[in-house]
């Protein structure tokens, strides 16, 4: 039987992007949450309990862009230039990052506050870029033969923005829920309280990004609308009031790892769902990953190494996390 590369590969850098989206998630959404914290205690605390992680996270990332350069050459050459500017905007962003990461505990104290400003206006420059970037995907690329033919601006509208908002508030929740799981006391009752407001925020976002996709194109509303893929569809608005419940209940609750958990629900069931409206488009309404494909020899070589070096990468990753795992307490740190 012959395996379908291309469908193999499309869900490989689909999984490689949701997995970045979670962990570097609530990593960017502690930056977001920086101004929230009430003394620069609290902001050592945040920054430790990402430290000896953010920067694994970032790795699926570069599997993910890396992999559609070579999986899909077609995607990846209608994209980047539909794309440049937020695509630009999340690099900047995250190279800010890096740089406070490295240098904020080495800073003066009075001084401090610069790279404080920075953590924050880089994580969420690279959260709203990394969303106007989905949205612009997703209300569709103008595309004549093989090339991109649309403007500079195009990338920028009221639903791109709209879903770069909604990323911002998104990773802000996961980085709430993150701190209740790693944080105790006063700083954990602080971020319930944050994360509860954030809740309220996403699954507003959520509603109004799921109203609106359908009307973008026809297909989409078609997808979710008509019988019988409306069968096929109703469970994932079900699963998001679930998740949601969950989520509010949890916060209330006293199992400190549950939100993050209900959290990361969320983003998975919005993820596939948003997998429902576009597939087996890469670049809607155009271009289907077949037609984006590289040639079945070089789908099926670069198979092998990423079946030798995904499950390493998933390896390091879980033992980082294991090696760090337990909560964060003020004087002790990665640094």
């Amino acid at each position: 039987m012959d395996i379908d590369l291309a469908l193999v590969w499309a869900l490989i850098i689909a999984a490689a992007v949701f997995i970045y989206v979670v962990l570097d998630g609530f990593d960017l959404g502690i930056g977001i949450l920086f101004p929230t914290a009430r003394s620069a205690t609290e902001r050592d605390l945040m920054m430790n309990s990402i430290a000896p992680v953010w920067d694994g996270n970032e790795t699926w990332l570069v599997l993910g862009g890396g992999g559609l350069y070579a999986m899909f050459p077609l995607a990846y050459s209608v994209l980047m230039p539909a794309l440049y500017a937020p695509i630009i905007a999340m690099l900047l962003g995250l190279v800010f990052r890096g740089v406070v990461f490295e240098f904020r505990f080495k800073a003066h104290p009075e001084r401090r506050w610069i790279w404080d400003i920075a953590f924050f206006l880089g994580s969420l420059t690279a959260a709203f870029a990394q969303g106007v970037a989905l949205g612009a995907i997703v209300q569709g690329i103008a595309v004549e033969g093989r090339s991109y033919a649309g403007g500079w601006l195009d990338w920028l509208s009221p639903f791109s923005i709209m879903t770069g908002v909604a990323l911002v508030i998104g990773y802000a929740l996961l980085g709430a829920c993150w701190l209740i799981w790693k944080c105790e006391g006063p700083t954990q009752a602080h971020f319930r309280e944050k994360a509860r407001l954030f809740a309220v925020l996403m699954i507003g976002v959520i509603g109004i990004v799921s109203l609106w996709t359908p009307f973008l194109h026809p297909q989409f509303a078609a997808r979710w609308f008509t019988m019988p893929q409306i069968l096929y569809t109703a469970p994932v608005p079900l699963m998001v009031a679930a998740l949601a419940v969950v989520l509010f209940r949890s916060l209330s609750g006293t199992r400190d790892g549950l939100p993050f958990l209900a959290g990361l629900g969320l983003f998975l069931v919005s993820y596939i769902g948003l997998g429902i409206s576009l597939f087996p488009h890469i670049v809607p309404p155009h271009i289907t990953i077949w037609q984006a494909a590289a040639p079945h020899s070089s789908l099926l070589f670069l198979l092998v190494g990423a079946l030798v070096l995904v499950p390493m990468i998933l390896a390091y990753s879980g033992y980082a996390y294991w090696v760090f795992r337990g909560k964060v307490r003020i004087g002790e740190g990665y640094h």
